[in-house]
């Protein structure tokens, strides 16, 4: 899980959101209301809008992916791995005790499970 967590406003453009997701190398933003997840806009959701014929001034609102699911800290990374793959997406944020504490992508699973099946010292 990526703890460093790139969060927007629902009032964001999506030049914002787009700018500020290319500047840090991620590809989701987690948007926030009140301090709780309302949200998550990604790559998909920022081409879906470009497809659609928006301009880059649209607010973030009229694209994110409201209450998107979620895992919590103790899940497994297979759990993760089983909601991106049946969800057809590619990032999870992780909750603890009502708080976004962090994001999962598919990337970091791949890490995991590469890790466990590579030779050590290679």
């Amino acid at each position: 899980m990526t703890r460093s967590l790139l969060t927007v406003s629902a009032e964001a453009t999506l030049r914002e959101a787009a700018t500020a997701m290319v500047e840090r190398g991620v590809g989701a933003v987690v948007v926030l209301e009140g301090g709780a997840i309302a949200a998550i806009l990604t790559e998909r959701d920022v081409m879906k809008a470009v497809a659609a014929g928006n301009d880059a001034s649209a607010p973030v609102a009229e694209w994110m992916t409201r209450h998107p699911e979620t895992v919590e800290p103790e899940d497994s990374t297979d759990h993760a791995a089983s909601l991106m793959i049946h969800g057809g997406f590619r990032h999870l944020p992780v909750i603890a005790g009502g708080k976004v504490v962090g994001i999962v992508s598919i990337r970091d699973l791949m890490k995991v499970s590469l890790d466990d099946r590579s030779p050590r010292g290679v």
